[in-house]
């Protein structure tokens, strides 16, 4: 291939990622939807006018990193720390009872699979991608109700925070444990490892960080060097402890993330992402789908991964929410508030493939998640909402007639 091919190839990507991810905002559903059926038109399934190379993998790649990154900037430490063990235990619900869901549903379709078999640790990340979260949708619905501030609201936000962390440190050891000649001790003592390394590093970098942002702010050295970091604990997540780069990548943006200037930062992260690495992190999802192998079972089974994904996270959330004594009511708003999907999903399951834990063609059920759970969740959400002035109607007539 010329070399100068490559840049025929990011124009189309760039250009048919930006016109499909502008027609999905307009029919309601997230952007990134558009951007991957984008690939998933130029690729090899259909139109065969792109096909992905190393260059474009490798793009790909720093936009996923990017990604993480912009999404650890974006974390509120002092919101995570007020919400305290409730959102903590939500949140621990919506990532167990997924990952098992996930797990069983595969097993149901290809069969039980020992412990440590390539079997199971496909069956297990399956259940990995379903434990993560994306709220987006559901924080513009809860906008244009006049809920996000209040408790339901600020329960969600905090929940999925920390469900996403939790789901970051489930894919890093399971990725670890897939690794030939790791062992579980192993695996444990390099992630804990990593994790401590990373706090008390933080914590000088954010210091020293700090100290050139107040001295300089809002420069543009300030956003450069918050990337140097991001790309060194990617690397060093993935070269010294055999971890995910994009846990290296979020972990830095956590660490910058109570800077003065973390919006600053952000924002020309957010730059860069949008105009080129996220379009082509998005459509290469789009061009490495295989729809040639999708049959009949992968499309029952895409039917199922939907169905389970968003009954696991309802059922784990929802009941946890009501053990914490909220009403079966608002139980089920948290419950489903948090049944969304998005680009961390998407970020899981290209890890996956990456490792060779799961074929390209499961990527079909994943985008058919995003899909549904976008369009779904404001509906029901709504519908929910609405039965509090019924409740409360019905209350206020009973109390009228007990008087």
């Amino acid at each position: 291939m010329e070399p100068y091919e490559i840049l025929k190839d990011l124009a189309i990507i760039i250009v048919f990622a930006k016109v499909f991810g502008l027609i999905a905002r307009r029919l309601k559903a997230p952007q990134v939807v558009g951007e991957i059926l984008a690939g998933l038109l130029i690729g090899p399934s259909v139109l065969g006018i792109v096909h992905l190379n190393d260059f474009i993998s490798q793009m790909a790649e720093i936009g996923v990193i990017l990604l993480m990154f912009s999404a650890g900037l974006e974390t509120n430490l002092k919101d995570l720390m007020k919400t305290g063990p409730k959102a903590l235990a939500i949140a621990c619900a919506g990532v167990f009872v997924p990952l098992v869901g996930g797990t069983l549903l595969y097993m149901g379709f290809y069969g039980m699979a020992p412990w440590g078999s390539e079997k199971f640790y496909s069956a297990v990340f399956i259940g990995v991608i379903m434990t993560a979260t994306s709220v987006s949708i559901t924080v513009q619905s809860l906008k244009e109700m006049g809920k996000l501030s209040g408790e339901i609201g600020t329960t969600i936000l905090s929940a999925a925070i920390i469900d996403d962390v939790i789901g970051i440190i489930v894919l890093t050891f399971v990725i670890g444990f897939k690794n030939p000649g790791s062992s579980p001790m192993r695996v444990v003592i390099s992630t804990v490892l990593f994790f401590i390394i990373s706090i008390v590093l933080g914590f000088g970098i954010y210091k020293l960080v700090k100290l050139i942002d107040i001295k300089w702010p809002h420069t543009q050295r300030i956003p450069i060097l918050g990337l140097a970091i991001c790309f060194v604990f990617a690397y060093c997540a993935e070269k010294f402890f055999g971890i995910a780069d994009i846990t290296g990548a979020y972990v830095a943006g956590i660490i910058l993330c109570s800077i003065q200037d973390h919006d600053y930062i952000d924002q020309k992260i957010e730059t860069n992402s949008y105009m080129l690495f996220g379009p082509i992190f998005f459509a290469s999802i789009g061009l490495k789908t295989e729809l040639s192998h999708v049959d009949g079972q992968i499309i029952l089974f895409s039917v199922g991964f939907v169905l389970v994904a968003l009954l696991c996270k309802i059922i784990g959330c929802g009941l946890m929410a009501k053990i914490l004594r909220h009403s079966w009511n608002d139980s089920l708003k948290i419950g489903v508030g948090m049944m969304t999907r998005g680009e961390v999903a998407l970020i899981v399951a290209q890890k996956g493939l990456a490792v060779g834990m799961i074929d390209s063609v499961y990527f079909t059920a994943v985008i058919l998640l995003i899909i549904v759970s976008s369009i779904s969740t404001p509906i029901v959400l709504k519908l929910l909402y609405s039965r509090d002035g019924k409740i409360e109607k019905k209350s206020k007539a009973e109390r009228d007639l007990g008087r």
